[in-house]
């Protein structure tokens, strides 16, 4: 399945937001370098699609969503990640990451959460460990396969 990337994003605290900026470095089995989430686990990356953010929108236009809202690191458009699974690979330019988590809970309540009353993440956002590391940025297309 081919996909776009429409923004990336990096926080240096856990817990916040995360900021756009114009180029991401995936380092191979550590995460996105100058990021909060870097380290030898299993959620290194994160990615949210466009659509799962338009919908929360499209419920509640009142709240004002960013780019980096929910704390994903890449934002997609062109595949739903609810339908992905643990173990498939996913390619963005020379960068390799495996799909190790679908969704997550959230133990703590975060602004968007408070706003809309409910937080898209723990359904429509997955993680991922870096396989192969390298740049990517907005713009960028990618693939995500199944063995």
């Amino acid at each position: 399945m081919k996909f776009k990337i429409e923004s990336v994003h990096i926080s240096e605290k856990k817990g916040i937001q995360k900021i756009p900026v114009n180029e991401i470095e995936l380092v191979e089995n550590h995460g996105i370098a100058g990021d909060a989430h870097t380290g030898t686990w299993h959620r290194q990356v994160s990615f949210l699609a466009s659509e799962a953010v338009e919908w929360l929108k499209s419920k509640k236009p009142e709240i004002k969503i960013n780019p980096g809202a929910f704390g994903e690191n890449i934002l997609t458009r062109g595949i739903d990640w609810t339908r992905v699974k643990p173990g498939g690979t996913i390619r963005i330019n020379q960068t390799i990451m495996e799909v190790t988590q679908i969704g997550k809970i959230c133990h703590d309540r975060c602004a968007i959460y408070e706003q809309a009353g409910e937080c898209i993440m723990p359904t429509h956002g997955i993680f991922t460990r870096v396989k192969k590391g390298g740049k990517v940025r907005a713009e960028n297309s990618g693939d995500y396969s199944f063995r």
